[in-house]
């Protein structure tokens, strides 16, 4: 790493995408444990604040992270940036309770669009709002593997050839070392 990062975005795999249907699926706390170990070493860095778009799986794992971590990093702030009002509003319920506890205990929460649902733009501004706001993003994403983050992978490279930013990664590989995760896939 270059400079410090203040402020990171974390993203990656929905639940759905990794096969999770449950919280108590072990490879839950393995994800969340990579995870941890990531922000634990940027928060000693001089990380500040991690923006989370309230997505299931990797986002919302992030969000429950932060929340622990504050115990020990108090300096350390969540924002959940949605890309639109009323996200997450069509999930199950259970999910929805996910995101609503999240959203209580987040240091700042707002949607870059305050309309609901009405085009992929959104999406794209999103981003966009991401990427300006943010020094670095941290994706837990495997080329081998492709998923929805592919697409903001994309935006990245797109960013980076014009804009300083840093891209960190946890890969399949980094969960599969980090523990018997191979064998819970």
């Amino acid at each position: 790493m270059n400079d410090i990062i203040q402020r990171l975005y974390v993203t990656g795999y929905q639940s759905y995408e990794l096969g999770i249907f449950s919280e108590q699926d072990p490879k839950v706390k393995v994800i969340k444990n990579v995870l941890k170990r990531e922000l634990v070493a940027l928060i000693e860095n001089g990380l500040e604040w991690v923006m989370i778009s309230g997505s299931l799986g990797t986002e919302i794992w992030t969000g429950q992270i932060i929340n622990e971590l504050k115990e020990s990093y108090p300096e350390v702030k969540l924002a959940i940036i949605f890309p639109f009002e009323g996200f997450g509003s069509n999930w199950k319920e259970h999910n929805q309770l996910l995101l609503s506890e999240l959203v209580q205990t987040a240091d700042f929460v707002d949607a870059v669009s305050h309309q609901p649902y009405q085009n992929p733009g959104q999406f794209k501004n999103h981003v966009n709002f991401l990427l300006q706001h943010t020094d670095a993003a941290l994706v837990v994403y495997d080329t081998e593997y492709p998923g929805k983050s592919k697409f903001f992978l994309g935006d990245v490279e797109k960013y980076l050839e014009q804009n300083p930013y840093e891209l960190l990664t946890i890969t399949m590989d980094d969960l599969e070392n980090s523990s018997d995760f191979g064998d819970s896939v």
